[in-house]
């Protein structure tokens, strides 16, 4: 291996080190008190590295959101990855919603519970509001796209619009639907999964 090879990885090594503390401290603590100290202590590298690796403590917290949305380090957005591409083609209605819903679970597992962090502080003291205003807004773009590709094969019941079906999957599909009946309420994921293609179909299809 060459010496590159090998400060590359031994950079990349505590990047990660830095954010699995900072997950563990996130989680832990809360937003507010998790500090910058906090995480290097935690991962064991000076204040200075978190400083230079990452700028500041909501840039740490958008790249670990980022990562578990993905489930990967690959910079593929949402939109373009094989999955979702093939859950957009699907031209079954039904089936489109069944990958939709079953997309959302394994996202949700990652995420949802940094996220309802993320979404207390916001509430709470306003801290991360633009990082979480900007992942509801993310939600809704690839939401829109499922809508738009589900409303070109079957029109929407009742004459519904298509913002009205976007809020009825931004309302069952988000990560606080998900930390409710997973987390509180002691469903399975795979529990969640099977309500939330149900709902949907209910909603946005009708009958069968």
């Amino acid at each position: 291996m060459k010496k590159t090879d090998g400060r590359r990885l031994r950079a990349e090594q505590t990047r990660r080190r830095m954010l699995d503390a900072a997950l563990k401290l996130f989680l832990q603590n809360g937003y507010r008190a998790t500090t910058i100290e906090s995480i290097a202590q935690e991962a064991g590298v000076a204040v200075q590295t978190i400083y230079f690796s990452f700028g500041n403590k909501q840039k740490i917290l958008k790249e670990l959101i980022d990562l578990h949305v993905a489930g990967d380090e690959d910079p593929v957005p949402t939109l373009e990855r094989p999955q979702v591409r093939e859950a957009l083609s699907e031209q079954d209605p039904r089936e489109q919603l069944r990958q939709l819903a079953r997309l959302t679970r394994t996202i949700n597992e990652r995420v949802a519970s940094l996220l309802e962090m993320l979404r207390n502080a916001a509430i709470a003291s306003g801290d991360g509001v633009e990082l979480w205003e900007a992942n509801k807004e993310q939600r809704r773009t690839v939401q829109r796209r499922f809508i738009d590709a589900l409303a070109l094969r079957q029109p929407l019941p009742g004459g519904r619009t298509t913002e009205w079906a976007v809020d009825v999957c931004y309302a069952l599909l988000g990560p606080e639907m998900y930390h409710l009946l997973v987390i509180e309420r002691g469903w399975t994921p795979e529990q969640w999964e099977a309500w939330a293609y149900d709902a949907l179909c209910c909603h946005l299809l009708g009958p069968a």
